[in-house]
C-alpha cells in the first residue's frame, strides 16, 4: 500500500498523484552510451592487451551506469506526491522517510519553475507557500502546471 493511501483521513479523496520526472535516468543512460563507445573502441584495438584494458574500462562504466539507473528508479519508486481534497502530501525515502503535508486552506501560492528543457519534457520545480511557512521546493516533478491547477482549484 502506498504511503499516500495509508494516511488518508476518513472522507478524504485523492485528486491528483504525480511523480518525479523520468529525467532522473538521463545520467545513467548517458554513461551507458559512453560505456558502449569504450567497448567499441576496445573491439577496434589491434593490440590484444589494449583491447582487454578497454573492455575492463567499459565493464566498469557499464556497472556504474547500472548503479545510476537503479538509483534513479529507486528514487522514483520511493517518492510520492499527491493532492487530496484536503491537503498536499509529499513523501520520499524508503528506510529513512521524509514527509511533508500541508492543508489546502493554508496554501497561499504555488510557484512553478520550469527551464526550457523542462517545458519541452514536462517537468519542473514546485514551491508551495503557506501561511507562515513554505514547503521545500519539490524538484523535477512531472506535469507541474497540472499539479498547480489541482492545488489551486
Amino acid at each position: 500500500m502506498s504511503y499516500v493511501k495509508s494516511v488518508l483521513q476518513p472522507g478524504e479523496n485523492i485528486r491528483y498523484v504525480t511523480d518525479i520526472h523520468w529525467k532522473v535516468y538521463f545520467p545513467g543512460f548517458l554513461l551507458m552510451i559512453v560505456a558502449g563507445a569504450v567497448y567499441l573502441i576496445g573491439l577496434q584495438s589491434v593490440a590484444r592487451g589494449a583491447a582487454t584494458v578497454w573492455h575492463v574500462i567499459a565493464g566498469v562504466l557499464f556497472l556504474a551506469a547500472a548503479i545510476m539507473l537503479f538509483i534513479g528508479w529507486f528514487r522514483r519508486m520511493t517518492t510520492e506526491v499527491a493532492v487530496t481534497d484536503k491537503r498536499i502530501i509529499y513523501k520520499r525515502g524508503f528506510i529513512r522517510r521524509y514527509t511533508i503535508e500541508m492543508h489546502l486552506d493554508k496554501v497561499e501560492s504555488v510557484d512553478v519553475d520550469q527551464s526550457i528543457l523542462g517545458r519541452i519534457l514536462g517537468y519542473g520545480d514546485i514551491i508551495i507557500r503557506g501561511v507562515g511557512a513554505s514547503l521545500e521546493p519539490l524538484r523535477n516533478i512531472e506535469s507541474p502546471i497540472e499539479f498547480r491547477s489541482h492545488v489551486t482549484t
